[in-house]
């Protein structure tokens, strides 16, 4: 079984450094992907309120037969539920779709900068929940020093995480430097780039990050997949990663990380892969004016559409 590492998070929580992500995981892939991860030696799970499949995670953890304080889970509130009360009933939702008496991590999924009010509201229930052990630890997602800075100015509790967009195409130096200068771990979302072929912003052109001679190269070298040496950097980089895959020898793969290292002028290569642009939203523009925004454009859209000149039903 793979010796996955563990980080120490600010408030002495331990973590493990290498688990399953399930963004984009269909409902009834989940549970089984869930638990062939866990057979695999994954102990931790990474889920999301808005990624609607809370449900299977839990029946996936329930199928593994594993203790429940052997595995670490983290879910994530959505920004339509965030306030103080929203975010409470929010965290209560979750709670019980995956079945569990408490989780290890909740995150602030988005910092919706055009309404940070509600933003720290919602982290301040945030730290309710960790006062009341319902969670064990608290963190954000995609924030940047601005926004750290902000939620500082409210917060009593220090983020534990923050989960950001990275892998070697946008690698943030400076952002997780300002993680780290902060006491705060840098979580991996989309470490191996398949924010490229998810969300492509040119389906005629996708990116598979993947492909790329240098990572083949590497992979030749050492005898390892390209996503193998992908998450080698980001372990070396002390970056917590959680790669998605639906595939039971792929999930079992990912994992294998932590009996080969990459040397210095391996490390060097893929650090000169960054391009200093990010393939996902830009925090400081995706939040809850954005997505009415676009909602209202496609109600107008669909209006105009209609020979009616109204919505159709």
């Amino acid at each position: 079984m793979p010796n996955v590492p563990y980080v120490t998070l600010n408030n002495g929580v331990t973590m493990p450094m290498l688990g399953l992500g399930v963004y984009l995981t269909p409902g009834d892939q989940t549970a089984s992907a869930v638990q062939s991860a866990l057979s695999a030696g994954y102990r931790m799970v990474d889920t999301a309120a808005v990624y609607g499949n809370e449900r299977e995670v839990g029946e996936g953890i329930k199928r593994s037969g594993l203790n429940r304080s052997d595995l670490f889970v983290t879910t994530k509130l959505w920004m339509a539920d965030y306030g103080y009360d929203q975010a409470l009933r929010g965290f209560d939702a979750s709670l019980e779709k995956l079945g569990l008496d408490y989780v290890d991590l909740y995150l602030l999924h988005w910092p919706a900068p055009s309404s940070f009010e509600a933003t720290s509201s919602a982290y301040r229930a945030a730290e309710s929940l960790l006062a009341q052990k319902r969670t064990r630890a608290i963190g954000v997602c995609n924030f940047n020093a601005d926004h750290l800075d902000r939620l500082a100015w409210t917060a009593t509790i220090g983020p534990a995480i923050n989960q950001i967009e990275l892998h070697p195409l946008f690698s943030q130096q400076k952002l997780r430097r300002e993680n780290a200068a902060r006491n705060i771990v840098t979580q991996a979302w989309s470490p191996i780039g398949g924010i490229y072929i998810n969300h492509p912003n040119d389906p005629s052109h996708i990116t598979r990050v993947l492909d790329h001679p240098v990572l083949v190269g590497l992979a030749a070298k050492h005898g390892r997949t390209a996503a193998q040496v992908v998450l080698r950097w980001h372990i070396q980089n002390g970056t917590a990663v959680i790669p998605k895959s639906v595939n039971s020898q792929r999930i079992a793969q990912n994992i294998r990380v932590f009996d080969f290292a990459l040397t210095d002028d391996d490390m060097h290569a893929i650090d000169a892969l960054d391009t200093g642009t990010r393939a996902g939203r830009d925090p400081e523009q995706f939040d809850m004016d954005f997505i009415r925004a676009r909602a209202a454009a496609a109600k107008k859209a669909e209006q105009a559409a209609s020979p009616t000149g109204r919505s159709p039903g």
